[in-house]
């Protein structure tokens, strides 16, 4: 039986029927893609309901073939192989219930960094959308310098935005459509070659993929996933732009976007995002970060240390998640998950009973305060 939960999790994409959602739920009630396959027979008590196609999709050894293609391609180009029960896997993706079963990861950035923000746009991008772009990311480089850029290395204000990070010496990661064996748009390649030494590129697909165009959607759900907050530079009334900005939203996670002039038909979606409320209106890099309530760690002000026992009247959990929060700052609530060991779903419990208790404050975008400060009697 197979034991390398890479081969199985790849294994796991390649059965017919079964999609990300489905997989996921496999691998929670199995406890490991590898179980998936090892406890097959015993699926049917670990998630009632199962129907039987699903046994039958796994049953499937051409699946097998294929991941061990895939793994050998991977190890020979030095590619990073991330599981969902993978450490350095995006802890904030994690919450999706559609998060991919694995990611194929190509460079030298942390996907858990403390700050990441997606920003996407029209592939018709104009001046005034170009400018945007290189006067936002030189001062967010400023005053959030930990940040990482996320982005769709397309035509237009995804490539600028690619560009202009690394110009000010920000992390960008370029979220694909397709395998790691091509780069698309071609043109593109050399910006992709430089993100490699400071972000890196990231996708869901196996080689051999190409980019159509049902594909995009699949990546800007990782692209909105991945994210803090995504911030939509320009589009028009229609546009991947206008549904990652729609899948963050479904995702509880933060939008923002840049307001044009009326008329401007590159401007139009933007525009009716912020007139339905579906983001909220930003006209600099200190309004998104001061919105994001990044603005403490930007300055490089620390939480004071806290020493002895902090908080005896909590659990011992609780306390836990207290000192992860005295350590790191303000952190979201996905990697204090990890950090934690404890499920999200019960840690998000945990956090409003410590919000209740005068210990923590939510912030936007899914990020926790801790406010108590106490000293050692």
């Amino acid at each position: 039986m197979y034991t390398d939960e890479r081969l199985c999790s790849i294994a796991l994409t390649q059965c017919n029927g079964i999609g990300h959602i489905g997989a996921k739920r496999l691998i929670e009630a199995a406890g490991s893609a590898c179980d998936v396959f090892a406890r097959r027979n015993d699926l049917p008590r670990l998630l009632p309901g199962l129907h039987a196609s699903t046994l039958q999709a796994l049953d499937n050894p051409s699946a097998f073939r294929r991941a061990e293609q895939e793994l050998e391609f991977v190890e020979k180009n030095h590619l990073r192989c991330l599981t969902l029960k993978d450490e350095a896997y995006p802890s904030r993706l994690l919450e999706c219930e559609d998060a991919p079963t694995v990611l194929f990861f190509k460079g030298n950035v942390d996907l858990n960094r403390r700050h990441i923000v997606s920003m996407v746009g029209t592939r018709q991008a104009t001046d005034y959308g170009k400018q945007f772009c290189d006067t936002f990311v030189r001062e967010l480089s400023a005053l959030c310098p930990d940040v990482i850029i996320v982005s769709g290395l397309a035509y237009g204000i995804d490539i600028h935005l690619h560009r202009a990070a690394l110009a000010n010496h920000l992390p960008t990661i370029g979220v694909l459509a397709h395998g790691l064996d091509r780069i698309y748009p071609y043109v593109h390649r050399k910006t992709a070659v430089d993100m490699l030494a400071d972000g890196g590129l990231l996708t869901e697909y196996l080689t051999g993929t190409n980019p159509d165009r049902f594909n995009f959607v699949g990546r800007n759900r990782i692209v909105a996933g991945m994210s803090d907050a995504t911030v939509v530079v320009e589009s028009g009334s229609k546009g991947g732009s206008l549904i990652t900005a729609e899948l963050a939203s479904g995702y509880n996670r933060e939008s923002s976007a840049v307001p044009g002039r009326i008329g401007d038909a590159c401007s139009t979606g933007c525009n009716e995002l912020i007139r339905r409320n579906k983001a909220a209106l930003i006209q600099s890099a200190a309004d998104f970060v001061e919105a994001m309530g990044w603005q403490e760690r930007a300055k490089g002000k620390h939480p004071e240390p806290v020493q002895g026992n902090l908080f005896p009247e909590l659990s011992e959990e609780e306390e836990a998640v207290v000192r992860i929060l005295v350590r790191e700052g303000d952190t979201h609530i996905n990697i204090l998950s990890v950090q934690s060991n404890i499920p999200v779903h019960r840690l998000s419990a945990m956090l409003f009973e410590l919000e209740m208790k005068g210990v923590v404050r939510p912030l936007v975008g899914g990020m926790y305060r801790q406010l108590l400060r106490k000293s050692m009697k």
